[in-house]
């Protein structure tokens, strides 16, 4: 079995991918870029879906919004497909194939990276043609998706206004704080949104896996509880079956420390899918060429566990500390 049928038979594709064509134009200059400014003072807030091709979630979320309707009663609202050239290349029978063409869209967004003219490549020239609108936006929520089936999770870095406003957010129960990716800055932490000492702040949310069906519903929540957050809309805008039950409190992981293979000799000591918690330090939780990955403190929490991409130098698994 290769590593699409074996990631088919555990994740079967459930979801509709949906038709973007008819929102290609944008308004913005920008294609598949869509801004409606309400005409009166208050902050510019981005919803952007797709910076991998593969999940979906997102996608359908920003477009039913797109066709509700739904305009800001104060300040502006942008709608972004982001990396639709990937998108569009979604093949159900390979469906991680089309996470990215060239390069991961969310390991670009530094200055170094995006002003460099020796460098090309889709979602290069993708995050160019966007940037000069990220620019300009006070609070942007980026809505993806997991390999593993796992509970919702909201991604922030590691400054206080992070934490805040994904606990502002009041869902998902899981937030996990971590200092960004090696290979590369994320999008949410790009310019203002990384500065402390700036008011712009962006949030992440993983919205289960990839392509089960539920995942929507999750973006569908996000979306609604983020633009009531920021002000821009009324409860009353967005319909009321997009709110699910909130958790009764939200949980913090701070991200320690990835665990990396070496080589293709990894595995997991159980069937972990993500969050699994272990109250002591020195729990054995997989094996790296042959010895032992233990738990390095108490309350050690798997954060997005798995080996369906294994090769060396992949993180398999990060590990983080449950604070409170």
């Amino acid at each position: 079995m290769n590593m699409s049928q074996a990631t088919l038979s555990a994740y079967p594709v459930e979801s509709g991918f949906p038709d973007l064509i008819p929102y290609a134009k944008g308004n913005t200059g920008i294609p598949y870029v869509h801004s409606l400014d309400s005409g009166v003072p208050g902050p510019h807030v981005m919803i952007n879906a797709l910076t991998h091709g593969n999940e979906v979630s997102g996608a359908i979320a920003v477009k039913d919004l797109l066709d509700l309707g739904v305009c800001p009663r104060k300040g502006k609202l942008t709608l972004s497909f982001a990396n639709v050239d990937a998108y569009h290349r979604f093949d159900p029978a390979k469906p991680d194939a089309s996470r990215f063409l060239d390069h991961d869209f969310n390991r670009l967004w530094s200055e170094s990276v995006l002003d460099d003219a020796s460098r090309d490549g889709s979602e290069l020239r993708r995050a160019r043609q966007m940037r000069p609108l990220v620019d300009t936006v006070d609070y942007l929520l980026d809505l993806h998706s997991m390999h593993e089936r796992c509970a919702p999770l909201a991604v922030c870095g590691p400054l206080d206004k992070s934490i805040a406003l994904a606990r502002s957010m009041g869902t998902p129960e899981w937030i996990i704080s971590d200092d960004g990716h090696p290979e590369g800055k994320r999008l949410r932490d790009y310019a203002g949104f990384g500065d402390p000492a700036s008011p712009k702040c962006a949030l992440v949310v993983e919205c289960g896996q990839h392509w089960e069906a539920g995942a929507a519903n999750v973006a569908r929540d996000a979306v609604s509880r983020f633009l009531e957050l920021t002000g821009i809309v009324a409860v009353a805008d967005v319909p009321a079956g997009w709110r699910l039950p909130a958790p009764a409190a939200t949980r913090v992981v701070r991200v320690t420390e990835p665990v990396v293979a070496s080589t293709m000799d990894f595995r997991f000591a159980g069937d972990y899918t993500g969050l699994e918690t272990f109250p002591g330090a020195g729990t054995v939780i997989g094996w790296r060429d042959g010895e032992p990955v233990k738990t390095p403190y108490p309350d050690c929490v798997l954060v997005m566990p798995s080996v369906r991409q294994l090769r060396p130098g992949v993180t398999v698994v990060r590990l983080g500390r449950l604070l409170g």
